[in-house]
């Protein structure tokens, strides 16, 4: 079916169905979203899909509501928002629209329906309150500032902030995926790396990229460096011990904390050391070889210290 309408309702929105519509318009360019609550338009038909509205979900007729009594739910119990079920069904195709190659197409599927649409789904449904104070800072909070505010009660108010705030969600949907697809290019190239290194500590990269989540892969627990280059110089990083918190497997010894240029050079005894950050994960260098150089003794310390 291709409809040649996309019905959601019409008022304030929220983000469930505001991301709803970044894939179905990517998957239907043609079609006219129809922002209402009559009953001529949220009844089921062939030349439309429904979302967030209409009190029922049934796949085979183009309705995607979660409001109604027995609303769909995951396997693991957690609901549903309109959002995860428009995922469910169409977020496949739209990844193929968006030129993923085949075999990573599940990968990214599972990996932003966990990180970025469950979330959603559960926000929209008050399964998860965020608090603190960055709770107006998370992304259904801010697509929900581009509302009118309460006085602008001209006809086209709300429909006209819809569509701004669709563009701005649409920049966030294809950011992460664009985020997840490169991940897993990244992995392989990763993969390949810590094969080419074997049992160094020190791996050394053609550009910079993610690289935890293969090394973790690839249990390669040995590895305590990444050198890889960067605009003008070279890179010397150390690797996170856990995705949360910032403590490393080895830190960059802490006579360079904080130094530069030719205090650093003195330090460290290499000619082209450039620059330690005085949190002593990252380190700089001019040339490959006096990155490499540095990684190695970064090592040594970290080696003879107990520390790695």
């Amino acid at each position: 079916m291709i409809p040649d309408f996309l019905v959601t309702h019409s008022g304030g929105f929220h983000a469930d169905e505001l991301l709803s519509s970044v894939i179905l318009t990517r998957l239907f360019p043609q079609a006219r979203i129809v922002r209402s609550r009559a009953p001529e338009w949220i009844t089921p038909g062939a030349d439309r899909v429904i979302y967030d509205v209409g009190g029922a979900y049934d796949a085979e007729a183009g309705i995607f509501d979660h409001h109604q009594r027995g609303a769909p739910l995951r396997d693991d119990g957690q609901p549903y928002s309109s959002f995860g079920l428009i995922w469910k069904h169409y977020g496949r195709d739209y990844l193929a629209a968006a030129g993923l190659p085949e075999e990573h197409i599940e990968a990214v599927h599972a990996s932003f329906d966990r990180s970025f649409v469950l979330p959603i789904d559960l926000t929209d449904n008050g399964a998860l309150s965020p608090s603190g104070p960055l709770a107006g800072l998370t992304l259904p909070a801010l697509l929900e500032t581009l509302k009118p505010v309460f006085d602008d009660r001209g006809p086209e108010a709300d429909d006209r902030a819809f569509h701004a705030a669709l563009a701005v969600a649409r920049s966030f949907v294809e950011a992460k995926i664009a985020q997840s697809a490169a991940k897993l290019r990244a992995e392989a190239l990763v993969h390949q790396a810590i094969l080419d290194t074997g049992e160094r500590r020190v791996l050394e990269l053609p550009m910079g990229m993610p690289f935890r989540p293969a090394i973790v892969k690839a249990g390669a627990d040995h590895l305590l460096f990444v050198v890889h280059p960067r605009e003008k110089d070279w890179c010397v990083t150390g690797i996170r011990r856990a995705d949360d918190g910032f403590e490393l497997r080895a830190d960059l010894p802490a006579a360079w904390a904080g130094l530069t240029n030719g205090e650093l050079e003195a330090a460290c005894g290499v000619s082209g050391a450039s620059f330690c950050h005085n949190g002593r994960f990252i380190a700089a260098a001019r040339t490959r070889e006096a990155a490499l150089a540095m990684a190695e003794l970064a090592v040594e310390e970290a080696v003879s210290s107990g520390n790695a």
